[in-house]
């Protein structure tokens, strides 16, 4: 099975991410609040939405800050997924 957005959609895949507490404690991404960043896995084709027209300024393997509670999780083949719109990506990291 294949997912592939409609409009301004993005699918992204969430990155788990590790973080060291002063004293060494790891934290794994499941023991701290929902990751924000995650990989473009693929993009919708933009144009007309809502009677504007849409340019998709993202690209397939862009990493990209969310909003927290933006989009809607989609499980494929035990992968999660998150399908947003463009306007939910708050920016691309370098």
């Amino acid at each position: 099975m294949k997912l592939t957005p409609l409009a301004d959609r993005v699918i992204l895949k969430m990155q788990e991410t590790e973080e060291t507490t002063k004293g060494g404690i790891i934290l794994t991404g499941s023991a701290k609040e929902k990751p924000t960043v995650a990989e473009v896995i693929s993009v919708g084709p933009g144009g007309v939405v809502d009677g504007k027209d849409v340019t998709m300024t993202v690209k397939v393997g862009d990493k990209v800050i969310t909003d927290k509670y933006a989009g809607t999780k989609v499980t494929l083949d035990d992968v999660d997924y998150v399908v947003v719109r463009q306007h939910d990506i708050l920016a691309i990291v370098d």
